[in-house]
């Protein structure tokens, strides 16, 4: 059989059945254009390397249960984006993912499940800070959001540096179990 021939839905129907040659030409086809996908996104060749082949290696682990509701390409960069949307779970890297978006949409996944898994995020991390103290909402805002520096939020506030910078690491240390929480809802497909 002629592997690299063969249309993507061919190649998942063998998946399936657990064909290893399938397997193979799938990484072959795809490895390389979710590594720049995943490093555009990671900056981090490291990270890129390792979140692709979680892919991969949960595409072979469950090759006879997947179920392929979108294409191959479809899948597997939503599956890309899934397990980047995990490590993004902290800081300032949820707010990049955001602005990202766009690019995304670019790749040709379901646009309607981002938007919604986007603003569903969006709507949390706001409910989140708001529940933050009032002090502590406002550093972190003003960190987060307005990008000021803690020696511009002690002058602004009239308080330490020390002071703003552990009110953010507070703020993150309660915001990151409910982010995470949030993720976990979304297991990868």
């Amino acid at each position: 059989m002629n592997y690299p021939k063969l249309k993507d839905h061919e190649l998942t129907a063998l998946l399936k059945k657990g064909d290893v040659y399938s397997y193979t030409e799938i990484f072959e086809r795809y490895n390389q254009v979710l590594l720049r996908h995943a490093f555009r996104l990671l900056s981090n060749d490291e990270e890129a390397y390792d979140v692709v082949q979680d892919v991969f290696l949960h595409l072979w682990q469950k090759h006879d249960a997947i179920e392929f509701t979108t294409s191959l390409s479809g899948y597997l960069f939503t599956a890309v984006k899934n397990r980047i949307f995990k490590l993004f779970a902290h800081q300032k890297v949820v707010l990049r993912y955001a602005e990202s978006i766009n690019s995304f949409m670019v790749e040709g996944y379901n646009i309607v499940e981002d938007r919604l898994m986007e603003k569903e995020l969006s709507a949390l991390i706001a409910k989140e800070i708001e529940a933050l103290p009032a002090k502590m909402r406002e550093v972190f805002i003003l960190n987060k959001k307005e990008e000021l520096t803690y020696k511009e939020i002690a002058e602004r506030l009239n308080i330490s540096d020390q002071t703003a910078k552990q009110q953010v690491y507070k703020a993150m240390k309660i915001l990151k179990p409910k982010i995470d929480g949030f993720l976990a809802l979304f297991p990868f497909l």
